[in-house]
């Protein structure tokens, strides 16, 4: 009986433990390397899910231009040019995959209604499908549910003054809760994953 007593007294505490690094940690998460006027700004694909349930901004600086950005963000996918995250927390959630250390010419012509895999294969994730293009500044993906969308990734590219530019991942979600929650901050650490490598490419790219 002392056994059973001291495994749910374990288990009691990782919860306890989850939540309170949940609490304290989301709205870092939610907002990482993300200014206030990036936060509050508007960016194609908002009107496609106006009222989320789930509002997420990560961003980073990339020492390059929109067009030597964009083209990591075009071949991005499992069964191409990968995610640029890490890879050993891609392998232990069952999804490896190559992440491309140089632009593919036969990745570039991505297209509105196409498929962007999470996983190489299945069961796995359901692929995003990219709802709006618009060259060197932004590729908006997401999830449907009876014609309506109800989850999105925009990736945007914002040019700065010195040179620079600003990659901007924003997700705006109606799924939350439960599993939702508990998922969220390996989430968050493959999407700033996926922000740095692309800077990391990008930026050797511009040299």
């Amino acid at each position: 009986m002392k056994k059973w007593t001291k495994i749910f007294l374990i288990l009691l505490g990782l919860a306890a433990l989850t939540v309170a690094t949940l609490i304290l940690f989301t709205p870092w998460m939610d907002r990482w390397g993300a200014t206030d006027a990036e936060i509050q700004a508007a960016y194609p694909g908002d009107e496609l899910v106006v009222a989320p349930k789930s509002f997420v901004n990560h961003a980073v600086t990339i020492n390059a231009t929109p067009e030597q950005i964009y083209p990591w963000l075009v071949q991005m996918g499992a069964d191409k040019g990968g995610l640029y995250s890490y890879t050993a927390l891609e392998a232990m959630i069952a999804c490896p995959q190559t992440n491309a250390d140089r632009i593919h010419e036969e990745w570039q012509d991505l297209q509105v209604g196409d498929l962007v895999r999470l996983c190489p294969q299945d069961p796995g994730p359901p692929p995003y499908t990219v709802a709006q293009i618009f060259p060197n500044r932004a590729i908006v993906m997401g999830h449907q549910e009876n014609g309506e969308w109800i989850d999105l990734w925009q990736f945007i590219i914002v040019p700065q003054a010195n040179g620079s530019s600003r990659l901007i991942l924003r997700t705006r979600t109606m799924m939350t809760g439960g599993f939702w929650d508990i998922i969220h901050p390996g989430v968050f650490i493959m999407e700033r994953g996926l922000l740095l490598g692309v800077k990391e490419r990008a930026e050797k790219m511009a040299k």
